[in-house]
């Protein structure tokens, strides 16, 4: 039951925390999935790529290649316009909703 927990609430932001992490740089798919897996977010990189294309598809991201100094052309992510706005709305909201659900299951607390 505790994973079934993480597991929801991990769906429901992890495509927030893949924007976050692209308004401070381009990243490429691997620098991505290193992140998230490290922090424990995805399970694989396999569960990435098909959450990029939905980014992309809602215009939160564009992808552009470039060479890499250690093999092959790598395809990058960065952030759009339209994606920085949904995640300004984002965390406009985040921050008062984790306080209230926290005052709910606070420490000491049954």
């Amino acid at each position: 039951m505790v994973a079934e927990v993480g597991s929801q609430l991990r769906k429901g932001v992890v495509e927030y925390c893949v924007l976050g992490l692209l308004a401070r740089e381009p990243m490429y798919g691997w620098q991505l999935s290193e992140e998230l897996t490290g922090a424990g977010l995805i399970a694989s990189i396999g569960t990435l790529y098909p959450l990029l294309g939905r980014l992309r598809d809602n215009g939160w991201v564009s992808a552009f290649e470039q060479p890499s100094e250690s093999g092959p052309v790598r395809k990058y992510y960065r952030l759009t316009d339209a994606g920085a706005d949904q995640l300004g709305r984002f965390r406009m909201q985040w921050m008062p909703f984790a306080r209230v659900v926290t005052g709910f299951i606070g420490e000491g607390r049954p």
